[in-house]
């Protein structure tokens, strides 16, 4: 119930709460229709399971976070200089296909891309791309051109790291 009255020409509401009110958290439910009971319980499901939505893609987010600083952790000290270490002695000859395959994924990997990314900004198919990475498939030049500029470079300056990783590795 509302009682209203007249102060200097402007409206008061004021809320007069009856005693049933006041024992019942749900006076508003009783006034309301079933089928309106119906979709104000259905909003709520709504806005609850938006709410877990938001909290486990939060958790994966920060998860996915955590597993990024621990690898840039890792990787925190020069690539060649590992490289250098593990071949001291012998001389290990890798082909132009698996160091091309082992800079793109390293530069997919540093940018926490995923390769379904790459893959759809390059016009390229997953898979392909993944054989391409593990140094399975020979890479084309216009592919090599278009995977090199969904990672932000030139084809030129991922061609150069291709040398030095070459380079670091036969050293």
């Amino acid at each position: 119930m509302e009682q209203m009255t007249m102060v200097n020409e402007q409206v008061e509401v004021k809320s007069v709460e009856t005693p049933e009110q006041v024992r019942s958290g749900s006076a508003r439910m009783r006034e309301l229709t079933p089928a309106q009971r119906r979709a104000v319980m259905f909003a709520q499901q709504q806005v609850l399971r938006a709410r877990a939505a938001k909290k486990a893609k939060d958790e994966h987010q920060a998860a996915l976070a955590r597993m990024w600083q621990e690898e840039d952790a890792e990787t925190a000290r020069p690539r060649a200089m590992v490289h250098r270490r593990e071949t001291v002695g012998e001389v290990k000859e890798v082909s132009l296909r698996k160091a091309i395959g082992h800079v793109l994924r390293d530069l997919r990997t540093r940018d926490h891309k995923t390769l379904r990314e790459v893959s759809e900004k390059a016009g390229v198919s997953l898979g392909y791309l993944s054989e391409v990475e593990r140094g399975q498939k020979e890479a084309g030049s216009e592919l090599l051109a278009s995977i090199s500029e969904s990672l932000g470079l030139s084809t030129s300056q991922m061609l150069r790291m291709v040398a030095d990783y070459l380079d670091s590795v036969e050293a």
